[in-house]
């Protein structure tokens, strides 16, 4: 039995400044409606007018982290996918404003399978951020050098400690109408 594809049917918008890289994105996700912007103004109207069930952004060239607040603040799950700016402060940054994950776009051949991981992981309720690190730990390790996490070790530490509940699924918590009539 072949368990359902959490990528079929799904309504995805990807944002990048590259032609070929939205093609690829397009190509790649083809159990997916794929909705396309290749800057901020049309990404940020398409987040605001449409109904989506996940948001794929590029960081540079098209404002990715403003459009990741945005996508929050609707309740989107986002992933953020950048090739330009793979570092340590904009992948603390893409968790402390609530992406589910950071994906170099080197990766970009095996986008449909991790986002299936990941998907399944959100859906399930089951931090993404952690499947994440364990897919990709070594990547960023040798990207970024032994011990990068030690340069901002108090970031990591709070991280570490609310894998749980995570500080993404906290802000997007902070946007959800459900909740805040209840007063949490």
């Amino acid at each position: 039995m072949t368990a359902e594809s959490y990528l079929k049917g799904k309504r995805i918008l990807a944002v990048d400044d590259e032609k070929d890289i939205l093609e690829t994105i397009v190509d790649i996700l083809d159990e997916a409606e794929v909705d396309t912007a290749a800057d901020y103004q049309s990404a940020s109207e398409k987040i605001k007018t449409g109904n989506y069930d996940l948001a794929i952004l590029d960081i540079m060239g098209v404002d990715g982290l403003k459009l990741l607040e945005e996508a929050v603040a609707k309740q989107i799950p986002t992933v953020m996918l950048t090739a330009h700016a793979i570092n340590p402060e904009s992948l603390m940054a893409s968790i402390r404003k609530g992406a589910i994950a950071y994906l170099p776009k080197e990766t970009l051949v095996e986008l449909d399978d991790l986002l299936e991981q990941l998907l399944a992981a959100y859906a399930e309720g089951r931090p993404p951020w952690k499947l994440l690190f364990e897919k990709l730990g070594d990547y960023f390790n040798q990207r970024f050098g032994s011990g990068w996490q030690e340069k901002d070790r108090a970031f990591w530490s709070d991280f570490s400690r609310s894998f749980q509940v995570g500080r993404g699924i906290q802000e997007r918590l902070r946007h959800n109408q459900k909740v805040l009539d209840k007063g949490i």
